[in-house]
């Protein structure tokens, strides 16, 4: 035993280097693990990153459509406050017009009512006028009778001359009236 303890002191074996038989079994646990590893563990393996690529993907997708849509929902709800306060702004509008022409409706009316009671007070007048010139030629006629018969000395009854003589009268006072003015 001795000799082949030197022996085997003698060939000196490099310690990084395994021995052959080591290697070749090493070699097919390897390529056995591998074979099993490839077959069951990285189908599945592949799978689950599938499943996550495409639900990432798939999240992408939705979060994209939500804010295509939620900038579509903004945009109608941009164009519908557009288009409400234009209506607004045309019922503003519409409204001063029509506020507008109720004044210039009223004012005519009450131009209109204006007038005809300033008419109506001028047609009052007149009359008036016209009735106390009647009444006044009366009061002055017979007046201008009793004093003619008085200083006559005589009686001036009979009435038409008394009428006569009072509308001659009045008649030159309404010439020498218009001539002054």
């Amino acid at each position: 035993m001795s000799q082949s303890l030197i022996l085997a002191a003698e060939e000196v074996q490099n310690p990084l280097v395994p021995p052959i038989p080591e290697l070749v079994i090493g070699l097919i646990a390897f390529v056995i693990v591998f074979g099993i590893l490839a077959k069951k563990l990285l189908p599945n393996i592949n799978k689950v990153l599938e499943e996550r690529r495409e639900a990432i993907e798939g999240g992408m997708e939705k979060a994209e459509a939500a804010k295509t849509e939620a900038q579509s929902v903004l945009e109608q709800y941009k164009a519908q406050l557009a288009e409400a306060r234009h209506e607004a702004a045309r019922l503003r509008q519409d409204a001063q017009e029509q506020g507008a022409t109720l004044i210039a409706e009223m004012r005519a009316e009450g131009q209109r009512q204006r007038e005809e009671i300033v008419a109506a007070g001028h047609t009052q007048i007149e009359a008036d006028r016209k009735a106390a010139a009647q009444a006044l030629r009366q009061d002055v006629g017979q007046l201008a009778t009793e004093l003619a018969g008085k200083l006559v000395g005589e009686s001036l009854e009979d009435h038409a001359r008394q009428s006569r003589t009072i509308d001659r009268f009045l008649d030159e006072l309404d010439v020498k009236a218009e001539a002054a003015r």
